[in-house]
């Protein structure tokens, strides 16, 4: 499930067994991203009080697609697939997290594809970023602190997702159980495209489709993405 070993349940200091117990109790399994916490509970903690804060500023709808866009551009499998899983249960209409994926956004609203397109151009590369860059949502009547709920949204996630591709953490088992027939077509593979050109009339490059359940991390993987269920 990871390159790291798993610490055993007689290993499991007092804060890294209530943090699985937590996460048992929520989602009905232990994540595997959890496992890996397990060697650093109180790291988990922060993190999990760090994700709330910035989505309770924010709101589900914008956080997951702030999420969604910045785990696209990192090809983050685990997290592609876990917020797009969240987004088609809870806000949109499962075809349209598809679209999103394949960066294709039509189904959204020029609020959500403009957030979608900063999240992506945050996780690309903040050091290129310019004012510009956060212009298309200041137009589309956004305030400082909503633009900024973007970026930390964003910036949040290039933590997460890069820890878990780092030290190989699969997605979870459920996401590979999905049916065949209600998965996504396999997304291109390779490098992601660069950034696209600054300026704030310039077009933006869409997010890169992320390589869910990649054979990067071995054979036990399944062949094939499982974004959304139908």
């Amino acid at each position: 499930m990871s390159w790291i070993r798993e610490p055993s349940d007689d290993e499991l200091t007092e804060a890294a067994a209530a943090a699985r117990a937590a996460d048992v109790a929520h989602r009905g399994y232990v994540p595997n991203y959890n496992r890996v916490f397990s060697h650093r509970p109180e790291v988990y903690a922060a993190w999990t009080a760090l994700a709330g804060a910035i989505k309770n500023g924010m709101g589900v709808r914008r956080y997951e697609l702030a999420t969604l866009g910045a785990a696209l551009r990192l090809r983050s499998s685990y997290c592609a697939l876990a917020h797009g899983q969240v987004l088609a249960d809870q806000v949109l209409d499962a075809g349209v997290v598809r679209d999103v994926a394949r960066g294709v956004p039509d189904g959204l609203s020029d609020v959500d594809r403009a957030v979608v397109r900063l999240a992506d151009r945050v996780a690309a590369g903040a050091a290129d970023m310019s004012p510009d860059d956060l212009t298309e949502l200041r137009e589309l009547g956004l305030d400082d602190a909503e633009i900024l709920d973007v970026v930390l949204a964003a910036a949040a996630r290039c933590f997460f997702s890069t820890v878990l591709d780092a030290v190989g953490v699969e997605p979870d088992a459920a996401y590979a159980r999905l049916e065949p027939g209600r998965r996504a077509p396999p997304p291109p593979r390779g490098p992601p495209p660069p950034p696209g050109p600054k300026g704030a009339g310039a077009a933006k490059a869409a997010p890169a489709p992320c390589r869910a359940l990649s054979a990067r991390h071995g054979a036990g993987r399944a062949a094939g993405p499982a974004l959304v269920r139908s």
